[in-house]
């Protein structure tokens, strides 16, 4: 096989991600961070089209990348309608459905739109994206709740989940398809997932903040007291919104979403800051402990991920509530833009072949 370069692109809310992988190799990373003041024109995420591509094209050129040379172009997956894990290539129903998303306006949106627009500038490229938040494999009795007009929705870190649960089990020589794991990602938001033979057969819904509060996210919250602040006139739509995602969770009780600044404060004695940082590591524990039930206690490995997997401080307090469910092991940060790559590899080699986008 000839040197495939493969251009990997991962689009957050105030910033973008780029990566350049010769194969297995990375040869370029560059995180660019947008300004509020950058931002602040765009009425909607998809309008930052064009800064974003931009962006990306200037730091490539800055690195005398050349586009012609560019194999795979593969990004971020964004608020589609529900599919199965897997790579795909984009297509026309997927650049409307990110587009005019039912679900609503989220950054990853932008992945596949500006993969596809680069890659059709270059003579037999084509455009991916890998593993989106809307990935589905729940069992139907997971999605089950008190009353049929609400329904339990997979939307979760999909990507790097199964990117992690994939290492783990190349690192034991197993076929993730073998095992019955237990993935937490701990970031901005955090997803908790039971990985049952290859399946997340059942996680928490991650983009409103449903499971455990995070450093951004409300969490799940007393309904009854929820209904009441909705009609009591006080707040708009938009304003319980950001209470319950954006400007919930550790920002709410704290006023700082960065743990270490939190961890910092903890060890300087401060009661409240010290309440509120064990009290997520208790929930994100119990969140834990029902997926362990949900694979029927049978779990070979409990796996704690996410940027908040660096503190030993708050891994600690996690895993002396869960260790005696299974092995845990650590896997700090996220390492999404190998996974997109590496996926995008896979069918440049033969060895995968990218699915194709039709929703029912």
């Amino acid at each position: 096989m000839a040197s495939a370069i493969i251009l990997a692109i991962n689009p957050g809310s105030t910033s973008t991600k780029i990566a350049v992988y010769q194969n297995t190799n990375l040869v370029f990373l560059k995180n660019v961070t947008h300004s509020p003041q950058e931002l602040v024109g765009f009425e909607k995420i998809c309008s930052q089209y064009s800064l974003r591509k931009d962006v990306i094209l200037h730091e490539l050129e800055s690195a005398k990348i050349s586009l012609n040379k560019i194999s795979a172009v593969v990004g971020r997956g964004g608020l589609l309608k529900p599919i199965e894990s897997g790579i795909y290539e984009v297509n026309e129903l997927m650049l409307y459905d990110l587009q005019n998303s039912e679900l609503g306006e989220h950054a990853s949106n932008l992945g596949g739109l500006i993969a596809h627009d680069i890659a059709k500038q270059i003579a037999d490229t084509k455009a991916y994206i890998v593993d989106p938040v809307v990935v589905d494999e729940m069992d139907e009795i997971a999605k089950i709740t008190g009353h049929p007009v609400f329904v339990r929705k997979s939307i979760f870190h999909a990507l790097n989940q199964k990117a992690v649960a994939k290492d783990y089990a190349k690192s034991i020589h197993k076929n993730y398809e073998d095992l019955n794991l237990v993935v937490a990602h701990m970031g901005g938001g955090i997803t908790v997932g039971a990985h049952k033979k290859g399946r997340v057969v059942d996680v928490n819904q991650g983009l409103d903040g449903e499971g455990p509060f995070s450093p951004e996210r409300s969490g799940t919250v007393p309904w009854g007291d929820l209904v009441n602040l909705c009609f009591s006139d006080k707040y708009s739509k938009d304003k319980i919104h950001k209470m319950l995602c954006g400007e919930g969770g550790l920002i709410a009780h704290l006023g700082t979403s960065n743990l270490m600044e939190v961890e910092e404060e903890v060890i300087n004695n401060n009661a409240n800051f010290k309440l509120i940082f064990e009290a997520m590591a208790y929930q994100i524990s119990k969140t834990i402990g029902s997926m362990a039930v949900v694979l029927n206690c049978e779990v070979d490995a409990i796996l704690l991920t996410g940027g908040m997997a660096h503190s030993k401080m708050f891994v600690n307090h996690i895993m002396e509530r869960i260790h005696k469910l299974a092995p845990v092991y650590i896997y700090p940060g996220e390492d999404e833009m190998k996974a997109l790559a590496m996926s995008a590899l896979s069918v440049i080699k033969g060895t995968t072949i990218p699915k194709i986008y039709a929703p029912k």
